[in-house]
């Protein structure tokens, strides 16, 4: 019976320490194995739940054409995708720049200022993925005692310039077109910052985004002109502003591209919903920013965001291509982009 007993124990004992090891080994390889890869090759850690960064820089000083950012992340959308989100200044030089060289994973910019990369034979790699307002918003403001209610009668008038040659040859187009003369428009170097006070001097018109600038006069009481330039050509109605994204990082990120994405479009949808919720959002995030001028720039804005598209973000191929077939043709890029370059709307939430 001692030898029977001894026989159980010794098995008992064996059994215990091989299950010890067993988990102890287990619970080791688990340390050392790190974080899940996902099926598109990116770093998950689906044990601790840590949130994954990514960032996004702005291409000016924040206002309300970056209000969805804010939104997504006041309001969790972007905690709930499983992201952290870094809102960076625009640097000194440019946010397309720095996205290209890996600096920020998204960013902000415009299919005007991003053309000379996608015509040139080493571009930047960078893609626009999302449209945040559907139409070009821009224009050119000037008071209504001047008469300047038509392109022909910007002729006579002097006109602040940055003497950028895309920018000079929409001004050519739309007086051309409308009977004028452009060599007759007074060209003024000068780079305004701020509107209100420019109008009230000797410079009779300026080109301004409606949201920000045109909203800013009506603040000041100011009666004015406006001409809106995708009134004048579906050419002129380019896609300004776009989030932009790293080549390689949305490539070899795509969930997260589309995650984030997502999120970003809550945050611009919560704003055409709810557009002094979403100001008052803007403001807290941005204290220095005038809250009169936020209200009423969101209200307006909130009917442009989508316009008339189901799905925010959407990129026109037409439209987008459109734009750079002009460019091109007035000679104002280097060499032709070929249709369906520099733009997706694959990571769109359908």
């Amino acid at each position: 019976m001692k030898k029977n007993l001894f026989k159980i124990l010794l098995t008992v004992f064996l059994i215990f320490t091989l299950t010890a090891c067993s988990s102890k080994s287990k619970q080791e390889e688990s340390k050392t194995k790190g974080p899940e890869t996902t099926e598109n090759g990116t770093s998950e850690d689906t044990s601790s739940g840590k949130k994954e960064k990514v960032r996004i820089v702005l291409d000016w000083t924040p206002n309300t054409n970056h209000t969805g950012l804010y939104v997504a992340q006041a309001k969790g959308f972007f905690d709930a995708a499983g992201l952290e989100v870094e809102i960076m200044q625009p640097p000194e030089g440019s946010s397309t720049a720095l996205v290209g060289a890996g600096g920020a994973e998204f960013g902000i910019s415009f299919q005007d200022t991003i053309a000379p990369t996608f015509a040139s034979d080493n571009p930047m790699p960078i893609t626009a993925i999302a449209a945040i307002i559907q139409h070009n918003t821009s224009g050119i403001i000037s008071l209504k005692k001047l008469g300047i209610d038509s392109p022909r009668k910007l002729a006579g008038h002097s006109y602040a310039t940055w003497d950028s040659p895309i920018e000079l040859a929409i001004i050519k187009k739309i007086v051309e077109d409308d009977g004028g003369k452009f060599e007759d428009v007074k060209l003024i170097p000068n780079t305004v910052t701020d509107v209100v006070t420019a109008l009230q001097t000797d410079i009779d018109s300026i080109w301004v985004y409606y949201a920000w600038d045109g909203m800013a006069t009506e603040v000041a009481g100011l009666e004015t002109n406006y001409l809106n330039f995708a009134d004048y050509g579906t050419e002129l109605d380019y896609y300004s502003p776009v989030i932009i994204g790293n080549n390689e990082y949305i490539a070899n990120n795509k969930e997260t591209t589309k995650k984030f994405l997502d999120a970003v479009r809550q945050g611009y949808e919560y704003a055409i919903e709810n557009p002094q919720d979403a100001a008052n959002i803007l403001v807290k995030a941005v204290p220095e920013l005038d809250p009169a001028l936020i209200s009423k720039s969101q209200e307006w804005l909130a009917g442009q965001y989508k316009a008339e598209v189901e799905q925010w973000g959407y990129i026109d191929p037409a439209r987008w291509d459109a734009f750079y077939a002009w460019l091109y043709e007035n000679k104002l890029i280097e060499k032709e982009v070929p249709a369906g370059t520099g733009f997706t709307n694959e990571f769109l939430s359908k």
